[in-house]
């Protein structure tokens, strides 16, 4: 189901909008669907990262384990050039 809304737009963003949506070959209603819709996807995605961070925070917190940074960039390096990588080791804080 569809819903119709208004949106207001002053005369020069309407006409950015209007650029790019020939430019991508498509109508300016499309192109507005698929930007606030690609918004929408981006500010979910950003809300389920923050509420991952403070879930490690509270993790942190909880238990005081954590990985060395230098150990963990060290190991992925090694891992993408094919090298023998010892995994990182959680340690206390």
């Amino acid at each position: 189901m569809t819903v119709t809304t208004t949106l207001k737009l002053p005369d020069d963003l309407k006409a950015q909008v209007t650029l790019a949506a020939e430019a991508s070959g498509t109508t300016a209603h499309a192109w507005m669907v698929n930007a606030i819709a690609a918004q929408a996807e981006l500010a979910q995605r950003r809300q389920a990262f923050v509420a991952s961070a403070l879930r490690a925070e509270q993790e942190v917190a909880e238990y005081g384990l954590v990985h060395d940074a230098d150990e963990v960039f060290s190991y992925l390096i090694a891992k993408t050039e094919s090298r023998k990588a010892t995994k990182p080791k959680k340690k206390k804080l």
